[in-house]
């Protein structure tokens, strides 16, 4: 794929305009990416507006509004399709200022074939489909109703999508199928992360402190939505065993979802309830990586390819994690240690600490010295998408005039 610069000054009179769809603007890792690229881009050749399925309010709102970009709210009833896809074409024909979008570029899955279909029934010429999960452990078990509307979701990928991305193979191969690599609509897009808010240094003591844990704890840290997939069961599991071994070990959890109230729960119940700490939504977790955890935790079922685990390498963090994670997430293999979740709590437990005494003699900066060049680098992941976005257009302008040439 072409590189170009995120400012495409050389190239263009008007912005392309883009509509991004997603959920809701929520400190989630798909969203923090795109306020990650929203900053890089070069407004006057790029117009992004966003479409939301939901009229809740999204933390990431006023930040993106005050970037010149408009929210659309289109609230989505799964039981009235036809509400939503009357919404949705209203905006699409009010476009960005008046004027036609010529991307839509959707971030919700399987939904992401109705809205595709959509945005084809509208004759917006460039249409892409982005993976961001792999939700084939799910997919396994889902029933008929959840089985058809799979197959129909991704047979409409298939044929109203222009483009596909993909934050891993793992997350490509779950919404484009086993033989994703022969189609050449789809390809990979490794997120990018900010790394300036890690190269900051900050004092330890005095955000444990504000927190409410002891200087000189061990601190194993979380973050993600409190959802099944994260697997926060098993997640208390360890932090118990640890808390166990570890007078001083502490486990801090960054996230919020519709799971919480139900692991607050087990936590009143715990005898290390003092130990467990609910941060909420945070905008702040570079600066809590980088001065309160000591060890990243993350047992999740499955994922896509974590934006968490990549920020927790910047931070030098390192991380015991689940197996079921792709392994196209270790930029820095010596942070990173893994075993499977039919390992029990104990064993987790045990290697957390193995790791805490060998990382304890390791220099600093490794991770974000090696991020710095790779594909993980928001300034390399943004130039990838906008090059994307220019090349698609660039096709479609020369397929028009190679069509009015034609006698």
């Amino acid at each position: 794929m072409m590189h170009s610069d995120t400012s495409g000054k050389s190239s263009r009179a008007t912005p392309i305009r883009i509509l991004h769809v997603v959920g809701i603007l929520q400190r989630g890792g798909v969203e923090t990416w795109l306020m990650h690229v929203l900053h890089q881009l070069d407004r006057d050749q790029i117009q992004v507006d966003f479409l939301v399925q939901t009229n809740i309010p999204g933390a990431y709102d006023a930040e993106v509004e005050a970037l010149g970009c408009r929210i659309w709210r289109c609230p989505i009833d799964r039981t009235q399709p036809w509400r939503y896809a009357r919404q949705f074409k209203q905006i699409l024909r009010k476009g960005s200022g008046g004027n036609p979008y010529q991307i839509v570029h959707s971030h919700v899955h399987h939904f992401s074939g109705f809205t595709l279909r959509l945005a084809h029934q509208m004759k917006v010429p460039v249409r892409i489909a982005h993976s961001h999960n792999d939700t084939s452990p799910v997919s396994k078990q889902a029933g008929w109703l959840r089985r058809w509307y799979m197959n129909l979701t991704q047979a409409w990928i298939y044929k109203h999508a222009t483009v596909g991305l993909a934050a891993s193979r793992e997350a490509a191969q779950d919404l484009f199928g086993a033989q994703w690599e022969k189609d050449g609509r789809w390809q990979l897009l490794y997120y990018g992360v900010d790394l300036s808010p890690f190269q900051t240094t900050e004092d330890a003591d005095q955000s444990r402190l504000a927190l409410g844990i002891p200087v000189d704890a061990l601190v194993l840290g979380h973050v993600g939505r409190f959802e099944h997939q994260k697997n926060h069961p098993f997640l208390l599991e360890i932090a118990a065993e640890v808390c166990q071994r570890d007078p001083k070990a502490y486990l801090l959890m960054i996230g919020d979802g519709p799971l919480r109230p139900d692991i607050e729960a087990l936590v009143a119940q715990s005898a290390w309830k003092d130990r467990i700490l609910f941060a909420g939504l945070r905008p702040d977790v570079p600066r809590l990586m980088n001065s309160v955890m000591d060890i990243f935790v993350l047992p999740s079922f499955y994922e896509g390819l974590p934006l968490v685990g990549i920020e927790a390498q910047a931070a030098d963090l390192p991380m015991v994690l689940s197996d079921a994670i792709t392994p196209e997430l270790d930029a820095v293999p010596a942070l990173i240690t893994r075993l499977s979740l039919q390992q029990s709590a104990s064993v987790w437990a045990q290697e957390i600490l193995a790791v805490r005494s060998q990382h304890s003699h390791q220099p600093n900066n490794i991770g974000l010295e090696t991020l710095q060049s790779s594909a993980f680098n928001i300034t390399h992941s943004a130039k990838q998408l906008v090059s994307l976005y220019q090349q698609s257009i660039q096709a479609l302008e020369q397929e028009t005039m190679m069509g009015s040439e034609k006698p």
